[in-house]
């Protein structure tokens, strides 16, 4: 039996954090990016929120600090990076996540079975939107 095609996950690259998280990690903004979508990512995880997925690479080390503060608010949709995962909200809600972007994908749906779209061992790439 093959594995399931991975979970393809459009983003546009435009976080607030995209430009600070690619300085701490000492790459330009577009190695940042190409390594992002480059590599598999694959849910270990869920927690914080429904649907909301820990994703976790052998590609790559990606690992930054959470934010000092948390942001009251973070849209649903954002991208982002902290220690070692990446993950996107799947609704507005507090974080500390570094955003790097954000995806129109809905990752929680309760009309959808299951609702949510990366449940634990999914394999997700992104792709930078176009």
């Amino acid at each position: 039996m093959h594995p399931a095609a991975a979970v393809r996950i459009p983003v546009s690259y435009d976080g607030p954090d995209l430009g600070e998280t690619a300085q701490l990690l000492g790459l330009s903004i577009a190695e940042l990016i190409r390594r992002h979508t480059a590599a598999e990512w694959e849910c270990a995880f869920v927690g914080f929120a429904p649907g909301f997925a820990y994703l976790v690479s052998d590609d790559l080390d990606l690992a930054v600090p959470r934010l000092a503060t948390s942001r009251e608010r973070v849209p649903a949709g954002s991208v982002g990076l902290a220690g070692a995962f990446s993950g996107v909200y799947p609704r507005e809600s507090p974080g500390g996540w570094r955003i790097v972007g954000s995806t129109a994908v809905p990752l929680w749906d309760e009309t959808r079975s299951p609702p949510a779209l990366l449940p634990p061992g999914t394999r997700v790439r992104f792709e930078e939107a176009r």
